[in-house]
């Protein structure tokens, strides 16, 4: 049988084998894990669909595949042995969607195989197929003519990172015509293979640099009113199996901003020139990971508590960082936080995650000296820094944003509850 990559997110069109856990010739069991795949910064198992011998893998890794496209053929006819002590061991595959997860049995493995994708548009055809207005602009900056390209769009539409696939290939084309360095002139070099998150994350990127006419503002705040807090609710943090740190009242202060001030809890609709106002809070965490960058989601963060917060956000974390988080917990942010501050530094002006209009960075919080009333004291300080899409936002709300978010963390006892 053929088995064909199957529908693992809603929205998503096509996944990236990262790699095999199985070899050509291989005898497995029915749900047995045998491909990692990665989407939108999610790297998921799918399953084996039948049990039966590997016949051949279809795509390598690394390899950009379709969603509906066939991933590799299973001979059924070897089925018997997979259930033999000759089958091929793996460990149990993650629950790839919670529809799959709560699916009854059947003989459909977890993720259910959709019919082929729709086919791509045809070299010349591009005046046909519905194509947004940022994405003409973006052809037509980068000298890409549309009618050549084909469309991996819903519907054969023609999409950014079409355009920007065509303008790369261009452009290594006219190197790989140039005539080569001579070996005496390079040191030592390695080739690292740009793909995986690292090449997600830049293409989400270079579309957000691309749309967004960024701008940034950054001010102080006085933390040590948050320090003590923190410090007296640790202890019933942990009776609770958790770990507080200063994120959760961060998230807090934020999502009360983002009801003051709502257009930073916004996205903008390219296609129908609308700005989409968020009446839901998920607010997304920049988290670093072995694999590289991911955005893990506090969804609903503003009917959460303080302990609620930091528990999901371990959740979360240890998820991302053992490379078994879930597609649903990577979709769905309306504002992002980064928080370089474990890492030291004073000021970030961080890209804003597209299609999100706003980002806050937060930096290390040290002692300082200060003045208040009129004398110098030492206190605890902290930097934080917005960037912000200038389409949609303007300064003066920016800077209204952060006092009140500024406000709620000096003094922060109404944060918790």
């Amino acid at each position: 049988m053929d088995f064909k990559l199957p529908d693992i997110g809603e929205g998503i069109a096509e996944g990236e084998v990262v790699k095999w856990l199985v070899r050509e010739g291989d005898v497995v069991r029915e749900d047995q894990a045998i491909v990692q795949v990665m989407t939108d910064k999610a790297t998921v198992e799918i399953p084996s669909p039948r049990a039966g011998r590997i016949r051949r893998l279809c795509a390598k890794e690394g390899e950009i595949v379709p969603v509906g496209n066939v991933l590799l053929e299973i001979d059924e006819s070897g089925a018997g042995a997979a259930n033999g002590a000759s089958a091929t061991k793996t460990a149990a595959p993650a629950p790839v969607t919670e529809k799959a997860a709560a699916a009854p049995k059947t003989d459909l493995p977890p993720v259910v195989p959709l019919p082929a994708a729709a086919p791509a548009t045809p070299a010349g055809a591009a005046n046909n197929v519905a194509v947004a207005p940022a994405v003409r602009k973006m052809a037509r900056d980068l000298d890409v003519d549309l009618s050549f390209l084909r469309g991996s769009g819903t519907g054969g539409r023609i999409t950014a990172e079409d355009v920007q696939r065509a303008a790369d290939a261009r452009r290594a084309a006219e190197k790989a015509a140039a005539a080569p360095v001579p070996a005496t002139l390079r040191g030592e070099e390695e080739r690292i293979p740009f793909r995986g998150i690292r090449r997600k994350t830049a293409e989400r990127m270079v579309l957000s640099k691309r749309y967004v006419p960024h701008y940034a503002y950054m001010d102080e705040l006085d933390v040590t009113a948050l320090v003590a807090l923190r410090q007296s609710l640790k202890a019933d943090a942990e009776k609770q199996g958790t770990r507080l740190t200063y994120l959760p009242f961060i998230i807090r202060a934020v999502v009360d901003g983002l009801k003051q001030y709502p257009k930073l809890n916004s996205s903008v609709d390219e296609e129908r020139n609308e700005i989409i106002v968020k009446k839901y809070y998920n607010i997304g965490i920049a988290t670093n990971t072995p694999d590289g960058l991911m955005v893990p989601v506090v969804k609903d963060a503003d009917r959460r508590t303080v302990f609620g917060i930091a528990q999901e956000l371990e959740r979360l974390a240890t998820s991302a960082r053992a490379g078994r988080i879930q597609v649903k917990d990577l979709h769905g942010g309306t504002f992002t936080i980064t928080n370089v501050g474990s890492h030291g530094g004073l000021f970030a002006a961080p890209i804003v995650n597209y299609p999100e209009v706003a980002i806050l960075a937060i930096q290390k919080i040290s002692k300082r000296p200060v003045v208040r009333d009129d004398r110098i004291v030492i206190r605890d300080v902290m930097n934080m820094s917005i960037s912000l899409d200038h389409r949609v936002v303007d300064g003066v709300e920016a800077v209204e944003f952060m006092n009140h978010v500024i406000r709620l963390l000096e003094s922060p006892q109404a944060l918790v509850g």
